[in-house]
Formats: structure tokens, sequence, C-alpha cells
């Protein structure tokens, strides 16, 4: 095989393989019909030299680099592959061939109302890329190959997916685009064509549906944020005790942390300052006063007594 032979062998991925006639019956005639098809060339060339040099610019077709030709001769396929790129001849009025287009095509799924397997209806589409790797097969095992790889992609779709649940298709679609894009590869090798890549688009759900996964989402997000918030106060408040331990062993602690905060609010240019007086003052206050208090209650106690 020669270089050219093994370029054109390996597009598609290298899933090309040899053509195998899937059509017919077991008891069609299988003969060449050899004679027959001797007389015909012969008048074929005989029309040729007569008509030349007219009817030789007929006879030489020409196929783009991305192209080949399959070609018949008396309704029977030609022996050996597919013609191309470049020039070939072509007997006129015996042969016909047709043209194959090797470059990779794309086409919409149209959206498909699918039931799925936790029943729920959705509506999913899809893109699917496909190129020929076997012209041979792709022209006489199939009238339409084009068309037949749509039908089997849209069929397929609705198989795959309606086998799953509705969590399944939205939070794994790769997969599921994988398992549609083996599917097909399996169904259209015999037709000569490559699935190279299926694309699930956009998943539609019904309103309804929408409002309940929205109201579900947002209910959870808010038991998510209750939670972070209750450990950070929990966090905080063990924080606070570290630093009111801390605190409460140095007494000149508590006098830095009063000056630092005035520093902090002079800072801001405030026009109120909040002076904080320590809780020592206050305490020896009010026990000389409550002393006072008590003494003087205990004397009109006394007073009263002896008036008595």
């Amino acid at each position: 095989m020669g270089e050219g032979e093994s370029v054109e062998a390996n597009r598609g991925g290298g899933k090309q393989t040899a053509f195998r006639k899937n059509y017919g019956c077991p008891d069609d005639d299988e003969e060449t019909n050899g004679c027959v098809t001797f007389l015909f060339i012969t008048l074929s060339v005989l029309l040729l030299l007569f008509t030349f040099p007219f009817t030789l610019w007929g006879c030489f077709k020409v196929v783009q680099e991305y192209e080949r030709a399959v070609i018949f001769r008396l309704g029977r396929l030609r022996s050996g592959k597919a013609k191309g790129p470049g020039i070939f001849f072509i007997f006129p009025c015996i042969d016909t061939y047709r043209c194959v287009d090797l470059r990779t095509v794309a086409f919409d799924v149209p959206p498909q109302e699918i039931l799925t397997k936790d029943s729920v209806t959705v509506s999913v589409d899809a893109v699917v890329f496909f190129q020929v790797s076997n012209p041979l097969s792709a022209i006489c095992n199939n009238d339409n190959y084009i068309r037949s790889t749509q039908l089997l992609a849209a069929t397929t779709l609705r198989n795959v997916l309606g086998t799953k649940n509705l969590s399944d298709i939205l939070t794994d679609r790769e997969a599921m685009a994988e398992h549609m894009h083996h599917t097909l590869e399996d169904v259209t090798n015999p037709w000569g064509v490559h699935v190279e890549r299926v694309e699930l688009k956009d998943v539609r759900l019904p309103q309804n549906m929408q409002r309940v996964m929205a109201a579900e989402a947002e209910a959870t997000r808010e038991a998510r944020a209750k939670v972070i918030a209750s450990d950070g106060e929990y966090k905080s408040s063990k924080a606070l005790k570290e630093a009111a331990d801390v605190i409460a062993s140095s007494p000149a602690a508590l006098q830095l942390r009063y000056l630092q905060s005035l520093h902090t609010i002079s800072a801001e240019k405030n026009s109120t300052i909040v002076f904080p007086l320590p809780m020592e003052i206050l305490g020896a206050y009010v026990e000389s006063t409550g002393d006072g208090l008590r003494n003087r209650k205990g004397q009109q106690h006394d007073c009263k007594c002896e008036c008595k």
C-alpha cells in the first residue's frame, strides 16, 4: 500500500473498514457477464475513436482532494477502491460515477420530547459531527447516508436519555454524549460513516419544574449560609474568650486596649469620643457609697428603737 493509500485508510480516525456488501438476495446472479461487458466496452471505445477528440473531454473527470468517486460500469460496482483525488477516466455511455465528500459534516438534532426514568418530560437537542470513512459502503449500503444518520441520531437520543433520571441528565452530560456516540458508531460503521463527536446542546425543563428546582436550590443555599454563620459565631466566641482571658491576666493590658480604641476613634475625625471609664474606680465608689448608706440606715434604725 502506497503512502497516499495509507493516508486515505487512516482518514476518519482509523475507523475505515473494508467494503462489505449488505444488500442483495442469496439467489442473486454473481456472474460478471464477461462477454457482454467486453462487447459494450468495445462499442464504447469505437464510439470514442469515431468522435475523437470531442468525446474525449467527457471521458476525463476530476475530483477534489476531499472527494472520492465511486464508479459503476453497466450498473455493477467496479472492483478496487474509489477513485481520486485528481483526474480519472471513464468510458462513455457505460460508466457512471457518484462523488462522495469526505469532509466532516455537522447537523443539529431537532429538540426531542423525552420522558425520563423518573417521569419528567424534558426537551433535549444535540449536535452530531460525522464524516464518510468508506465511500463504497456509503454509496452502496445506504440510499442516503446523511438522512439515515440524522434519523438514527434523533432516535438514539430519545432511547439513551429515556433510561436516565433527570439528575443524571443534568449533571452527567458527557457520559450521555459518549454513550450516544458509541451507539451511533456501531450502527453507522456498515454504512461507511464514522461519527466523530456528539454533544448535548440544551436541556429544557417545564416552567413548574424550573420553579421547584429554583426553590430547592435557594433553600439549600440558605441552610448552608446559616451553618457557615453559626460556625463563624462559634469560632469568634472562642477567640473572644481567649482574648478576655489574656486581658484579665494583666490589668495594664486593658488600659492599653482603651488607649488603642481612643487612637482608632480619633483617627477617623469623629466629633464624638466615648471615653471608657475603668470599672475599678466605679467599683471603689460604689463600695464607699454602699457602706455610707448602710451606716445611715443603721443609725436611723437605732433612733426608732430608742423612741419606742
